[in-house]
């Protein structure tokens, strides 16, 4: 297993990613925040999805979702209906208006990510993806080391 030094390391980096994502996440359409255009995303890349289940993509409250869900409702990006499966719960998906404004979005995003990576070859990009997808994975399942927030003690640190 590899040394505290290298996860630290890896901690510096992994910190040295919100400016990154600060700067494609002001690429949004017009009268769009930043969290409307994170669900207008998980949207177009997931089709229709439940309040419910945008809201565990999302990792925030529901009344948060909900909120963000209302704003693209306003602006004629989303339509909300009730769950066949479920009368209880609501279901959304893009409108056309919608999925023109989220492939507008995809494609400054993803043409400004190309520039700033243009002296990256390909495998490096598939393979920065990859890393990232699985990073992402590990902390979606379940946590397998000491329980979060116990305190380690120093035989823990020596393993």
């Amino acid at each position: 297993m590899a040394g505290n030094a290298l996860y630290e390391e890896l901690l510096d980096q992994l910190g040295t990613i919100g400016p990154v994502r600060r700067e494609l996440g002001r690429i949004v359409p017009a009268g769009c925040s930043a969290g409307c255009a994170t669900v207008l995303s998980l949207l177009g890349r997931h089709g229709t999805v439940s309040i419910g289940r945008l809201t565990e993509l999302l990792g925030i409250n529901v009344s948060v979702t909900s909120r963000y869900v209302a704003q693209l409702a306003t602006l004629g990006w989303v339509d909300r209906s009730l769950d066949p499966a479920d009368r209880r719960s609501r279901i959304v998906r893009l409108t056309p208006k919608g999925r023109t404004r989220y492939a507008e979005m995809s494609d400054r995003r993803s043409r400004e990510l190309a520039a700033r990576l243009s002296d990256w070859s390909e495998a490096d990009v598939r393979r920065l993806a990859g890393l990232l997808s699985r990073l992402r994975a590990d902390f979606d399942g379940p946590h397998t080391g000491p329980p979060r927030g116990a305190r380690r003690t120093t035989s823990d640190r020596t393993k």
